[in-house]
């Protein structure tokens, strides 16, 4: 995280409670564990999955996919590397550049006493390209505008000009904040947008009334806008990119930035507006009146016209691009901040450094993951050996929100979707074959994103969540509260939604 971003000391005592030495002795053991079971897949005989031309290099991915499921789970390594570890196995097992005794496409060899096809193998420069795969280049253009608002301040400016017309009135401004922390979160790290937000709330929170519950309303209004906010750009939060990723470059869908604002936006709004009431309803204001004093001016200079000319540029170009008929994908324009600011001054080698790459990581891994499915002809097999064609899509919708809800509250939402969308890919690739209908495949993996996004009920389910448990204005019991009651509405109106729009 930048440390130009206005409240980045409550991230980095965010992350100081992480501290990477907890998982010494516990990370070992569960890592022993994953790699076991991970092995024992991989030596059972091929017959044994009852799947017609099962290959030795589709087990491995199988095995593969099993060990990155457990580590992200159980949370033994950091997760983003457990992705890069994921793709150093692809690159040493399965590509077409493995080690010497891994045989190529179609050569047979001899296993334990078996003979074993060892099938087809991965382009080791798809697998290495995984780390500047568009979607990823899509991330870094977000990350870099980012980086310029907070370096002229125009976070700072921006954030008081959208709160000045909510007023004084105590359940105003809670709209304000809540609306105002989405707007920033769908083009920001929601960690960061949390931060920033909740360094502008400390001073109000500790001159509201110690005996009155709108502190709490106030101080959960931070994560809710944070987390919902997320869903309304592809940028807003990884599983929107992981899911637009695999729809775009493996299922051909050509969703536009654009296209995603306008079907998502509306769906956030309506939520967000939800959860401004239920926070009324359940932290009432005692104080009637809220004063705000957010202090911070642009920074003078030719750099902050630039940042801004950037930024109007960038998002005129995201949702306008396909309308004009400019033919500039999403991704490539994300490259232009890059390469404006990077022209101008605008951002330095110290700034670059400061980008959050565990999260491009993480999201590599998952893709890289996802290409040795279909690349191995995993996928194909599994179209062909399980009737995915005859189930209900509204069955599968429901069960893959809730495992991803589930998971998410737990786990990063990350590294769920990064297991969940190359699986539900493959099954939303079979129903599409079969019933014809192209609305399959965004429905159910946005429907992932979704069900992410609205995954807070916890203090570690979202940094967002954690930042403002550690206030202590909020008790775990009330971040249950909410956050059950948001998820299920979240869930249950987001899958009408999609049949909505999609």
């Amino acid at each position: 995280m930048f440390k130009n971003f206005f409240g980045y000391h409550l991230v980095a005592d965010y992350h100081k409670k992480k501290d990477p030495k907890r998982w010494h002795i516990s990370g070992f053991i569960k890592a022993i564990i994953a790699s076991v079971i991970a092995i024992a897949i991989c030596c059972i005989p091929t017959e044994s999955f009852g799947i017609a031309g099962f290959t030795f290099n589709e087990k491995i991915v199988v095995g593969l996919f099993v060990w990155a499921a457990l580590m992200w789970i159980t949370e033994a390594i950091p997760s983003w590397s457990t992705s890069v570890i994921i793709i150093v196995i692809l690159l040493l097992t399965v590509s077409d550049k493995a080690l010497s005794f891994m045989a190529h496409e179609g050569v047979a060899s001899m296993v334990n006493g078996e003979e074993v096809i060892f099938g087809a193998p991965v382009s080791y420069k798809s697998i290495l390209a995984s780390f500047s795969d568009p979607t990823i280049m899509l991330f870094i253009g977000g990350f870099v505008l980012a980086i310029g608002m907070a370096k002229v301040k125009l976070d700072l400016v921006a954030a008081r000009i959208m709160l000045k017309p909510f007023g004084t009135k105590s359940e105003n401004v809670l709209l304000g904040f809540i609306l105002v922390t989405a707007i920033f979160s769908a083009f920001v790290s929601n960690t960061a947008t949390a931060a920033m937000m909740l360094a502008f709330l400390t001073p109000v929170l500790k001159a509201l009334p110690a005996d009155g519950k709108g502190r709490i309303a106030l101080a959960m209004a931070i994560p809710v806008g944070a987390n919902l906010g997320g869903i309304m750009t592809p940028i807003g939060t990884p599983p929107n990119t992981i899911a637009l990723g695999y729809l775009n470059e493996t299922l051909g869908a050509n969703i536009t930035f654009g296209e995603w604002v306008a079907k998502m936006a509306p769906f956030v709004i309506i939520l967000l507006v939800i959860a401004w009431f239920l926070l009324r309803f359940l932290f009432p204001f005692k104080q009637k009146k809220i004063e705000l004093n957010i202090e911070g001016q642009l920074e003078p200079g030719k750099q902050s016209y630039i940042v801004i000319a950037g930024f109007i540029i960038t998002i005129f170009l995201w949702c306008f691009s396909d309308p004009l008929g400019l033919g500039l994908n999403s991704y490539i324009v994300a490259m232009i901040p890059v390469g404006l600011f990077a022209a101008t001054g605008v951002l330095t080698r110290r700034d670059l450094e400061e980008v959050n790459w565990s999260v491009l990581w993480m999201v590599a891994g998952g893709f890289a993951l996802g290409l040795a499915l279909n690349a191995t002809k995993l996928s194909d097999h599994l179209i062909e050996s399980i009737p995915f064609g005859q189930w209900s899509l509204i069955v599968v919708m429901i069960v893959a929100m809730l495992v991803c809800f589930l998971f998410s509250n737990f786990i990063s939402n990350s590294a769920t979707a990064s297991l969940l969308v190359p699986v539900l890919g493959v099954v939303a690739g079979a129903m599409t074959t079969h019933t014809g209908d192209a609305s399959i495949a965004p429905r159910m993996l946005v429907a992932v994103a979704i069900a992410a996004s609205v995954s807070m009920m916890l203090p570690i389910s979202t940094p967002p969540n954690a930042i403002a448990h550690s206030t202590g204005m909020i008790e775990q019991k009330d971040m249950i509260k909410v956050g059950a009651i948001m998820g299920f509405l979240g869930l249950g109106f987001g899958l009408c939604w999609l049949f909505l729009v999609f």
